[in-house]
């Protein structure tokens, strides 16, 4: 048996609070449930989503989600809304079909192409939140079935102006999806944010 708590507090000093990010999404959106491919145990979606379904298939996170009754009773006492907090784990590749209803938000940090591999799980109107690090936010913004709606700025806060700055190179070209499928890395734009915001717009 492993202590959640202290695992997750460890977690989180190395990869940053993110719970004001999470928080800043879900009251724009109106976001009830979300989906977290690739999320290690960073469950501080759930402090502020409803209903949440984690994906991973890494060894340390199956054995950190195993204790399941643990991490309801931190979440319990940590989250932000009234009612029950409702949290799936899933032990599997996100690449995999999985039996997973529509959600409001899919989440991407660091994880590989998650807004292509699982936008299907996605309803129409719902919101991708993602970085670029592996080129996510860029595939989206080159992918007819989402279109543009945000970045995330300083102190979190959501800026839906202006957008027209971004994804685009210092020297204008085209953007060449082949090298950042190949690369799994984005293109080094003039303007760029740590967190991208996409609508779906088609079923």
């Amino acid at each position: 048996m492993i202590n959640i708590v202290n695992e997750f507090n460890t977690y989180k000093n190395s990869i940053g609070n993110r719970v004001a990010l999470y928080r800043s999404v879900a009251k724009a959106f109106q976001i009830k449930s979300a989906l977290y491919p690739g999320s290690h145990i960073d469950i501080m979606p759930s402090f502020v989503i409803p209903d949440v379904t984690y994906i991973d298939n890494f060894k340390g996170t199956v054995k950190f989600f195993n204790e399941m009754e643990a991490i309801h009773r931190f979440i319990d006492e940590n989250k932000e809304y009234d009612g029950e907090c409702k949290l799936n784990f899933i032990d599997s590749d996100y690449k995999k079909s999985l039996e997973i209803e529509p959600v409001d938000l899919i989440i991407s940090q660091f994880a590989g192409f998650v807004g292509q591999e699982t936008k299907r799980y996605l309803k129409a109107g719902g919101i991708l939140l993602c970085n670029d690090s592996h080129g996510d936010a860029t595939l989206a913004f080159s992918d007819e079935d989402y279109t543009f709606v945000g970045v995330i700025v300083s102190n979190n806060k959501i800026e839906t102006k202006n957008l027209d700055c971004y994804f685009q190179f210092a020297r204008k070209r085209p953007i060449d999806i082949g090298k950042v499928k190949g690369t799994m890395k984005g293109p080094n734009y003039k303007v760029k944010a740590e967190n991208y915001l996409f609508r779906k717009i088609k079923k």
